[in-house]
């Protein structure tokens, strides 16, 4: 097993190209990450096609910067890691192509990446992180999904979307109230001018067993109540806006007090890109002094998809003797699938 490790990580797995540098002694070497936002703005929504032509342009000059930045070289690496999924299949593409090129010419190991697993992980790259067992609750523009992780690469999904992901009603709702993309973080601004309690939204699936969540239903009362007001009225939008985001931000903590109670587990990590959302957190901030329990989050910046959380998970596979030099990528893939893999 090797202990002393360099490892280049890249990620590109949707809208943002990350690379990443990280050493299994000293941590975070440094990271680089280059947003597609602007570029799939005037479309409301990801182009696959045009996400994957920008990670072709900008991985390779991110990795430059990288390396120079943090003064490596290509010679001092000893494994290079990327996001094989899920995620769009021609974003990924790119990622495996170039990731599998330099291990090649280098001669060393590549580590094949879950998308998911490396959100879950992110806090542990936070001083203090989290200890072992604990809950996930994983929330993103394309996934909403409860985690129970009793050791690394031991995962077990206990409740997820069956249809809309939270992040993706958020940027739905933002659509319809003609706001700009991305829609989450726009939703979330406006609500902090509105009343919750304006309009009274059911919170989807909490009145039955088990942990799934949906929010397509919700999406369809706000649509229909979106009908009935003036979206030409600023605080009209902005009491929908919070209204929506406050039977969304329920619906979660409910699900999250359940798994907790389930499991007898006093530990939750919070990830993924509606982590970030500051209504969600001062509502966990209660639920943490009320149920005596720790929640820990990674820091803003790798919230949404990011190379350091790559590069710590590929660390992470190649201490406990995983690592796969097959070319793999996997548009759908399941967290419960994951599997250590023998180093060559």
């Amino acid at each position: 097993m090797i202990l002393k490790m360099k490892i280049l990580a890249i990620e590109s797995s949707c809208d943002e190209t990350g690379v990443a540098l990280y050493d299994t002694e000293e941590g975070l070497l440094g990271h680089e990450l280059y947003s597609q936002v602007k570029l799939h703005a005037e479309f409301g929504g990801v182009v696959p096609e045009l996400a994957s032509r920008d990670h072709i342009r900008k991985t390779i000059p991110l990795t430059k910067k990288l390396l120079k930045e943090t003064k490596i070289e290509l010679k001092e690496l000893d494994a290079v890691a990327y996001t094989a999924g899920p995620g769009l299949v021609g974003a990924l593409l790119v990622g495996a192509s170039i990731a599998h090129s330099l291990a090649f010419a280098l001669g060393i190991p590549v580590v094949a990446v879950h998308h998911m697993e490396a959100h879950l992980l992110a806090p542990m790259l936070e001083n203090p992180a989290p200890n072992y067992p604990f809950i996930a609750l994983l929330v993103s523009g394309g996934h909403s999904m409860l985690v129970e992780v009793k050791e690394f690469s031991q995962y077990h999904t206990l409740g997820e979307s069956v249809d809309d992901a939270a992040g993706e009603a958020f940027d739905k709702v933002a659509k319809m109230l003609n706001l700009p993309y991305p829609g989450g973080p726009a939703v979330a601004k406006l609500a902090e001018q509105g009343d919750p309690n304006t309009f009274k939204f059911t919170r989807p699936m909490i009145n039955r067993p088990g942990l799934d969540f949906s929010f397509s239903g919700l999406k369809t009362q706000v649509l229909n109540t979106s009908k009935k007001i003036d979206l030409n009225n600023n605080q009209q939008k902005a009491d929908l806006a919070a209204s929506f985001q406050e039977a969304v931000v329920d619906t979660l903590l409910i699900k999250c007090r359940r798994a907790l109670e389930q499991t007898n587990l006093k530990t939750l990590v919070i990830a993924g890109g509606v982590s970030a959302n500051k209504r969600l957190r001062e509502k966990l901030a209660i639920l943490q002094n009320n149920q005596n329990i720790e929640i820990f989050y990674p820091r803003l910046e790798f919230c949404t998809d990011n190379g350091a959380m790559i590069a710590y998970t590929a660390a992470q596979h190649l201490l406990h003797g995983s690592a796969c030099n097959d070319f793999i990528v996997k548009p759908r893939w399941r967290v419960d699938d994951i599997i250590l893999q023998s180093t060559p």
